[in-house]
């Protein structure tokens, strides 16, 4: 197995930590990026305590929105991933730490004015964080001549969620794909992720997997009216798995949907049995 040097732009995030942790798995250079350095363990897992491949992690702090703070962090890189978009234009972080509340949380990402006391960082929009951070990544990792940049997308968006929270990652995947064709540019769609880390997914999830049931009886034909609420949900460490197989896998291209991410990761399980 090649030994691949990984930058993982949101690597201490709920998705993005545990795509450093498959790529350490398989004995990987792994650096990830963001404003802390060191991840608050206790906020993407059951522990405050840093597990033992957290050591094999260069963890750089860097700022997604100031590239001159990451370009020298991307030189000699193999893949780059762009694993920093947010669900909600809100303090989304205090949502997913329990210091605010989900019904608070949509209430400001529906708000189209700013109130006093409003939690809202004018950069944390979707516009800002989900297409242009990953555009300007992609544009500098391109001049740095990084074979693969992977962006984490989303399946679709939800009746719950503003529209544009799905289509600033669809710009930004069209723009990617068009404006730097000579890496390899790969789209993951994942549906909604689930951990036991973060227990607030658990019920969540147990709906969507109900309502994915549904869905599948009914033709797929609710995913037109609901999005992702109505998809299978998937759980983070399989689609962390899934990430780094198709980063491996030189073939991989494009658009992955859940199914194909499903098989990324039966693929990568199947992998290490050997």
């Amino acid at each position: 197995m090649s030994k691949k040097r990984l930058v993982v732009a949101g690597g201490t995030g709920f998705l993005g930590s545990r795509i450093c942790k498959s790529a350490v798995a398989r004995g990987w250079d792994v650096t990830a990026i963001s404003r802390s350095g060191a991840p608050n363990w206790s906020a993407i897992t059951s522990s405050s305590t840093p597990p033992p491949w957290a050591s094999s992690v260069n963890w750089a702090k860097a700022d997604i929105l100031s590239p001159q703070s990451y370009v020298p962090l991307l030189g000699s890189a193999d893949a780059v991933v762009h694993s920093m978009g947010i669900l909600l234009e809100a303090d989304y972080k205090g949502v997913l730490v329990g210091t605010e509340s989900p019904l608070s949380g949509l209430r400001k990402a529906f708000s189209t004015t700013k109130k006093p006391g409003d939690s809202r960082n004018p950069h944390l929009t979707y516009e800002v964080m989900n297409r242009d951070s990953a555009i300007n990544l992609a544009q500098e990792s391109e001049k740095e001549n990084v074979r693969t940049f992977l962006y984490i997308s989303a399946a679709a968006g939800a009746p719950m969620l503003p529209k544009r929270y799905i289509t600033t990652k669809r710009e930004a995947e069209s723009r990617i794909a068009s404006e730097f064709p000579k890496m390899r540019n790969i789209f993951v769609r994942p549906s909604f992720l689930y951990d036991s880390s973060r227990m607030f997914t658990l019920p969540i999830a147990a709906a969507g997997s109900v309502g994915s049931a549904v869905n599948s009886l009914a033709g797929g034909y609710l995913t037109n009216v609901f999005g992702a609420a109505v998809e299978k949900p998937m759980k983070a460490d399989d689609v962390a798995e899934a990430v780094v197989e198709a980063i491996y896998q030189e073939d991989v291209k494009g658009v992955q949907l859940p199914k194909q991410i499903e098989d990324l990761a039966t693929k990568a399980w199947r992998r290490s049995m050997i």
